[in-house]
């Protein structure tokens, strides 16, 4: 028995030490990356949009329309626009999908290691520019939360934690975690959603976040969930029921129908994220995603000039 305690404890401490070289790699790879690429970027897309009102004056020609205080106008005769200051700092929470789906993977890494380490990009990004970061992990529950801080040794807590993690529930809840955010931040923050989006029901509770917070779903995907290649009969099974059906993948009819079902099932969540006003992050599993983390930084730092 005592035999059995001493390797188990070695064990984890062999986990431990694996866990904390990964930090160190995460660490070095991804702070070159902010300082290169994500710096400017995030300042234009995210510290431009966070904004607490300051006062009023009267208008001038070239104000912007929008910023006119129609009660003090009302008041005084004559128009009045709102002035605003940028927000010293601004809240980021990351919400991390941490159910079985997220362990899947055919190419170089799985849905979970390229989330981490998204993950650990926008964390020493918000934290580059002075803002606070927290990180919330959850499965069909809310697993655990770590309220926002700011500095690096916060930011490396985070990663700690999400190569450490171990759920306790296999199946996806969207609409949990987001309501749970919805009830706590009380502040305007950007939510950042990493998941795969397999999920239903989820229109009310993106909504309500998009009314009140910045929310940015990063959509991870794998080649083979789009497309089958022929490799006949695969066996498959559902990482979140575990229902287990066999699939003929050399039968071109099979092939069509399950494309155009995951055709069908992708525009349907782009015209759910249009309807709302959210920009998604699509990052698959075959491609570099610090490419489509570029380009989605690019496209709205353009729209908000």
């Amino acid at each position: 028995m005592r035999l059995l305690r001493l390797r188990q404890k070695e064990s984890e401490e062999e986990r431990l030490r694996e866990i904390l070289r990964k930090v160190r790699r995460i660490d070095i790879a991804t702070r070159k990356i902010v300082q290169d690429v994500f710096s400017g970027e995030y300042h234009s897309v995210f510290r431009g949009r966070g904004m607490d009102f300051s006062e009023v004056r009267e208008y001038q020609p070239g104000d912007d329309v929008r910023t006119i205080d129609w009660n003090v106008t009302a008041r005084m005769g004559r128009p009045y626009v709102k002035l605003f200051e940028e927000e010293r700092e601004l809240t980021v929470v990351i919400a991390a999908d941490m159910s079985r789906s997220s362990v899947f993977g055919t190419v170089n890494e799985i849905k979970r290691e390229i989330a981490v380490e998204i993950a650990a990009l926008l964390a020493f990004s918000a934290i580059a520019n002075n803002d606070v970061v927290g990180l919330l992990m959850f499965t069909s529950d809310v697993e655990k939360y770590i309220p926002p801080e700011k500095g690096k040794q916060h930011a490396l807590r985070i990663i700690r934690e999400l190569l450490a993690f171990q759920p306790a529930n296999e199946k996806t809840d969207i609409a949990k975690a987001l309501e749970y955010l919805y009830r706590i931040l009380i502040r305007s923050a950007i939510v950042i959603v990493i998941s795969d989006f397999i999920d239903e029901e989820i229109y009310k509770p993106l909504s309500l976040m998009a009314k009140k917070h910045d929310l940015v779903p990063v959509v991870i995907s794998d080649p083979v969930e789009k497309k089958f290649a022929g490799a006949g009969v695969v066996v498959l099974e559902d990482a979140e029921t575990g229902k287990i059906v066999a699939v003929d993948t050399s039968d071109p009819r099979v092939c069509r129908n399950f494309e155009m079902e995951t055709s069908a099932d992708f525009e349907a969540q782009k015209k759910l994220f249009g309807s709302l006003g959210i920009d998604p992050i699509y990052i698959s599993t075959d491609q570099d995603y610090v490419k489509a983390l570029e380009m989605f930084f690019k496209s709205r730092s353009r729209r908000f000039r």
